[in-house]
């Protein structure tokens, strides 16, 4: 029993086993369509049923496969007989097959290329630089149309752009401490070099990795570099041995001053001491002179002759007596740096001649 004949087992479902009304008309329309399409009047077309059912699945076929998803990271360039059509963003979407050709590009995924040159410097050296570009796909449409090897193109711009930056910079500004300068200077250069050849690409970054010297002549720049290095670090001796020596230098200054005003201000004082006491003794000395030598005389002998060896020697004897002078003058030398005799002695006078010299001066 066919499947739409009335009585074909389903006598328990809806409408006694009868398809709804609307499928009928959809499937009618659909089949007075085929018959249209391949000259069929509408009746009787049971010869060209296997060829409407082919073309009912060839068209489902082209229809279900001609669906296609762009991720969120993509874009979907759409090529029409071979020329641009559209750009489509991500979701689901619908291209006509063997027409239509889909290119997915993702936009977000950040690739990089290698490249190691040799380069001159402003000053005509040779400098050996191993570097790195970071990009991503900004344009998908020229980046598949205008250009029909991006990455070669952008390799050959990068050593452009490399080659005019390293120029204008000088070998040791290359090789030390220009490293980021030159790869901040790369960048911009790069970049509307790939515009101006609409690459679609856009640079992310630049990396230089290393920048050496060529290997023939590296063991003399190395010679030169190690020189640097002590020249730094022998300045930075210096300088450390400068900050240590020079606050302790300035402080033994400061205690010396300190102790030179301390010292000035002791002398002074006792000049200012002495010359109150001989003021004194001006008025005594006036009243009796006599009395006031012989007081001086005795003071002047006592604070000489105790800080000194004496022998005393009685007058009336007639005995020869010996003098260990070699011995007194031992004695004499040693105590000579903290008690100096003579000097004491010559100042103890001229204290005795002063009164004296004012006294005859007021006398005349």
């Amino acid at each position: 029993m066919a499947w739409n004949q009335p009585n074909n087992g389903g006598g328990n479902s809806p409408n006694n086993g009868q398809r709804p009304p609307e499928i009928d008309d959809f499937l009618k329309k659909v089949n007075q369509g085929f018959d249209k399409w391949f000259g069929g009047n509408g009746s009787g077309g049971s010869d060209l049923a296997p060829l409407k059912i082919g073309a009912a699945i060839i068209i489902g076929l082209t229809i279900i496969t001609g669906f296609y998803r762009v991720e969120q990271a993509e874009e979907a360039v759409i090529l029409r007989f071979g020329k641009y059509s559209s750009t489509e963003q991500a979701g689901l979407h619908w291209a006509m097959p063997l027409v239509d050709e889909v290119k997915k590009v993702n936009i977000q995924k950040v690739e990089q290329v290698p490249l190691n040159a040799r380069m001159i410097t402003e000053d005509t050296n040779i400098v050996e630089i191993n570097l790195t570009v970071q990009y991503r796909i900004a344009e998908p449409v020229n980046y598949l149309l205008k250009v029909s090897e991006p990455e070669v193109t952008l390799l050959h711009a990068t050593e452009s752009a490399l080659r005019h930056v390293v120029g204008g910079s000088k070998m040791g500004q290359v090789l030390n401490e220009g490293r980021a300068t030159l790869a901040r200077d790369i960048k911009p250069r790069l970049q509307s070099y790939l515009d101006s050849y609409k690459t679609g690409l856009q640079v992310t970054g630049v990396n230089i990795l290393e920048a050496l010297p060529p290997k023939e002549v590296k063991a003399a720049f190395d010679d030169v570099i190690r020189a640097k290095e002590d020249k730094e670090r022998l300045k930075n001796q210096a300088e450390t041995y400068a900050n240590g020596i020079v606050p302790e230098a300035r402080g033994q200054a400061a205690r010396v001053i300190a102790e030179a005003n301390a010292y000035k201000q002791e002398v002074v004082d006792i000049a200012q001491g002495d010359a109150a006491r001989f003021n004194q003794l001006v008025g005594e000395y006036k009243k009796s002179p006599q009395v006031i030598r012989q007081r001086l005389y005795l003071e002047t002998m006592e604070s000489v002759m105790s800080k000194t060896n004496k022998v005393i020697i009685e007058g009336n004897g007639g005995n020869m007596v010996y003098l260990p002078l070699d011995k007194i003058m031992e004695n004499s030398r040693a105590n000579q740096p903290n008690n100096s005799t003579a000097h004491e002695l010559n100042d103890a006078a001229n204290t005795m001649r002063a009164p004296v010299r004012q006294g005859r001066g007021e006398g005349r």
